[in-house]
């Protein structure tokens, strides 16, 4: 098999910051909320398209065809990476979410890809799937998604860590509730378990820490999911949709670390704000994907193993659009 950089030959540089977002955020189903949230729309859809990167043939012209099953439901890619600029073939991503939104548009579904998934990397067999970004920009990233699932990715947004950094301080701050008390191996911050509050500076350590845990990535992907239950409620609270100062600094504090494919502009990204104008918080379930634990590849690597049954019955969740009906089914929501 062809060798590919491995993550212990990044850069010294790359290893100190390894890549800090959660891929900020729901993009669509926070910020873009926003867009519609008050009566100066036009200001902030055109701070939003002014402000953002648009990532030229992000989508494959080769995609999966939808299942007529699925309806109107839709598959946004998100990914979190420290390069500023989206389309470089530099760097892998470090954190990657499928956001299923259904039909109906009385929810959302967001499930997390461990960075280390050995996966089909179309052109370059099985790697991990945080390799596609450094293997083929944007494109190959959606791609592996695509392939791993056989669905179609509808829209694919990138942010660096500077913009979720922003944002949060935009919020005012974020609550999160801890579950595994620890201290930050980054910086001099120390998380107890329960309600903390997030600044920042604090809120970019608590989703980078693995060290700190004995299962590593597992429980940082965990803590991602509960500082987006936070940021997600902070965002979509009464507090900052009536507050047009708020929104304005989020949408204005976003918008420059944000990358986006062709078809996701304000007026797309408004639209599908409004289908979800009813969405808040406790619509919202994160999961994820199930893999059958810790392996190591044929060259050496350390990777996750997939989950090949898992993986078939969330493509047929997909398909159907019924990820809610799996999710109950297999007691992972």
């Amino acid at each position: 098999m062809t060798q590919f950089l491995q993550d212990d030959e990044q850069p010294a540089a790359r290893r100190r910051h390894p890549v800090r977002t959660t891929a900020l955020v729901f993009l669509v189903l926070l910020l873009t909320v926003a867009l519609v949230a008050g009566g100066y729309l036009w200001s902030l859809a055109r701070s939003f398209d002014s402000g953002t990167t648009t990532i030229e043939n992000a989508l494959p012209a080769d995609s999966p065809l939808k299942d007529p099953r699925a309806g109107k439901s839709q598959n946004i890619l998100l990914i979190g990476t420290d390069e500023r600029d989206p389309g470089s073939e530099a760097s892998r991503s470090d954190t990657m979410m499928l956001v299923h939104i259904p039909g109906d548009r009385s929810t959302a579904y967001v499930m997390s890809i461990m960075r280390d998934t050995w996966t089909e990397i179309p052109g370059y067999g099985e790697q991990k799937i945080n390799a596609a970004m450094a293997l083929g920009g944007v494109p190959l990233a959606v791609d592996a998604v695509q392939t791993m699932f056989d669905a179609p990715i509808d829209h694919v947004a990138i942010i660096d860590f500077e913009g979720f950094k922003g944002l949060t301080d935009a919020l005012g701050g974020v609550d999160v509730n801890n579950p595994v008390p620890f201290s930050s191996s980054i910086a001099d911050d120390y998380f107890p378990a329960g309600v903390v509050s997030l600044d920042g500076d604090s809120a970019l350590n608590y989703v980078r820490e693995r060290h700190a845990f004995a299962e590593g990535d597992y429980q940082r992907v965990r803590n991602q999911q509960t500082f987006i239950s936070g940021l997600v409620s902070s965002a979509l609270s009464k507090e900052t949709l009536l507050n047009p100062v708020k929104i304005s600094r989020s949408v204005s504090e976003i918008s420059p670390y944000l990358s986006v494919d062709e078809g996701l502009n304000a007026a797309a990204a408004g639209q599908l704000a409004f289908s979800l104008r009813n969405v808040r918080g406790g619509n919202i379930e994160m999961f994820t994907l199930p893999t059958l634990g810790a392996g190591t590849s044929s060259d050496g690597q350390s990777i996750v193993v997939k989950d090949a049954a898992a993986i078939a019955e969330i493509a047929e969740a997909l398909d159907t659009d019924a990820m809610g009906e799996y999710l109950a089914a297999t007691n992972r929501g």
